[in-house]
């Protein structure tokens, strides 16, 4: 029989943070084991069935895509900041192999034995990390609970048998754990179960802010100007760094026969037979296409040739790319607004007077989305290191209570689950904005929003840095904060739903945005580049730098 929390699933929730909160300031490693309890009873959207004897397989496929595959051979994770605390705590972690995962960025090294180093940028990744991996460790010894009476030569009627799963979930356990044949890819959960231990080195406040500023210090070199203004007005954006990068530097579309043939060979993930008429037909129809496939065209070039080709192409049209700038996994573009190649703009950018850009003085600074509080920390320095501000646009997944995947959200409030304020703004995005470029998804506007720790933090009862570069003193707590009237730049939010824990249609993460995803992805880039582009024409033909326009 499963058992049902007992008291409120909010409250809980509080309990599980405070619970491994507390224990990680251990100076020893703590037992993944002494969250379980803590996480089965906050009736996590993401793991309703943590109470249950029943494999959760959504729930374990979510967390094992946000571990690397080297995972069932890891005993022990370490949590830490910098090199430097890693080395002090003897762990010279510069000479380990690097380990990736399909569903975070966040910067691995794997000693090769059992012992997995973990960087984290913000206490967003402990909130992130540790359901994650509690998660794995309840699922992983549910299932080895059944499996472990099958013998090496179980095949995979008898796995479905002994885990009572039907062919799709076979599928999605194989592929969360690395694409195998599913009676391979079980065999380590059906050898043994897990007890995983968890290590924090002493993180700090101070360490994250060193982190935000050796990041701010690969960046700050190519965004000042020996000529004009030294420090140059800037549009920050928090998006990825492939839909402003196709937007404006042109390179996928200059390779549109390259790539569709590379496409019609290959058949990357099968989807030949539905793009290939996509790619035959007008450029409007062919672009979306053409962005998506880009990244598998680049990379099936094992020399790099085509991935340095891209950045030069870019570069020509206004686009700086910096990878991991200052030694920190976030990657950030500096896009100047006077040097972009009109020729090379997506048609769908082409707003009235584009020539006036010339006389424009201002950059983009697009960052690839970093996780949780980690934005906060990169937007505070460049809100300290740039010159004007004049616009702050973010874009990112959501989860949604109503849509469906795919769909776009566009907020004017917003509840932050880690100060407990109520923000309220004039977002400069509108339905009207987004609609014109979304062709199989919904665009909801004047809709609410709540910020959570981690995506496991959350159930069904249940903005700093944007604050700090208007107001003169720290942001308050549990308390409403009006943003409207006094934002001295344009502020825009942008969410596509990727998942719909509620629906009754559709189980959490049964499908994945993937090539599906380009379609809301871009509409949102669009909307924000139009927008900066449609500021800056403004402003240069007016010759007014105070010149703002209307959100709308």
């Amino acid at each position: 029989m499963e058992r049902k929390p007992p008291v409120q699933p909010a409250d809980e929730i509080d309990l599980y943070v405070r619970t491994y909160t507390s224990l990680l300031r251990s100076t020893g490693d703590v037992d993944v084991r002494a969250f379980e309890e803590a996480h089965a009873f906050s009736a996590s959207s993401l793991h309703e069935g943590a109470l249950s004897g029943d494999p959760d397989v959504s729930a374990f496929a979510y967390a094992a895509g946000r571990l690397p595959l080297e995972m069932p051979r890891v005993k022990r994770l370490v949590l830490g900041q910098s090199h430097e605390l890693f080395e002090a705590a003897g762990f010279d972690v510069r000479s380990w192999q690097i380990a990736k995962t399909r569903g975070r960025r966040r910067p691995l090294r794997w000693d090769g034995a059992d012992t997995l180093a973990v960087f984290i940028a913000s206490a967003s990744d402990i909130d992130d990390l540790v359901p994650i991996v509690t998660a794995y460790q309840i699922e992983w010894n549910k299932m080895h609970g059944r499996l472990r009476a099958l013998d090496a030569s179980a095949m995979r009627p008898d796995v479905a048998a002994a885990l009572g799963l039907d062919e799709g979930k076979l599928d999605k356990l194989a592929e969360a754990l690395g694409r195998q044949p599913v009676e391979v890819s079980l065999r380590p959960i059906a050898a043994a179960p897990i007890a995983l231990k968890v290590r924090m080195l002493a993180a700090s406040h101070s360490q994250y802010q060193r982190a935000a500023q050796r990041w701010w210090s690969g960046v700050e070199p190519v965004y000042m100007r020996p000529e004009g203004p030294r420090r140059p007005p800037v549009y920050f954006v928090s998006s990825n760094t492939h839909a402003i990068a196709n937007l404006v530097g042109g390179y996928a579309r200059s390779q549109a026969a390259a790539i569709t043939e590379w496409a019609r060979r290959d058949n990357p993930e099968g989807l030949w037979p539905e793009v290939g008429p996509l790619l035959a037909g007008d450029e409007a129809q062919a672009a979306p296409v053409l962005y998506y496939l880009l990244r598998g065209f680049i990379h099936a070039d094992a020399g790099g040739a085509r991935m340095r080709e891209a950045r030069g192409v870019e570069h020509k049209a206004g686009l700086s790319h910096l990878s991991t700038p200052g030694h920190v996994d976030v990657d950030a573009q500096i896009v100047e607004l006077s040097k972009l190649d009109m020729a090379c703009l997506d048609p769908r950018l082409r707003v009235p007077g584009l020539e006036a850009l010339k006389r424009s003085e201002a950059v983009i600074i697009n960052i690839d989305y970093p996780l949780g509080m980690a934005a906060y920390y990169c937007l505070s320095r460049v809100g300290q290191g740039v010159g004007e501000v004049r616009g702050v646009y973010i874009m990112g997944k959501a989860a949604t209570l109503n849509g469906r995947v795919g769909d776009v959200s566009l907020s004017g409030n917003c509840y932050d689950e880690h100060s407990r304020n109520t923000f309220l703004f004039r977002n400069a995005f509108s339905a009207r904005d987004v609609a014109p470029w979304l062709k199989h998804g919904s665009v909801f506007d004047n809709q609410s929003t709540l910020t959570v720790r981690s995506a496991f933090l959350q159930n069904r009862r249940y903005m700093g840095a944007f604050y700090e570069l208007i107001y003169p003193h720290a942001l308050p707590r549990d308390e409403i904060v009006h943003l409207s009237d006094k934002t001295p730049f344009d502020l825009g939010f942008l969410h596509y739903a990727s998942d719909t824990p509620y629906s009754r249609r559709q189980s959490l993460l049964s499908k994945s945005l993937s090539y599906f995803g380009v379609d809301s992805t871009y509409a949102c880039a669009i909307a924000i580049v139009r927008r900066i582009l449609q500021q800056e024409v403004a402003r240069a033909s007016a010759g007014d730098a105070s010149t703002k326009v209307p959100a709308t």
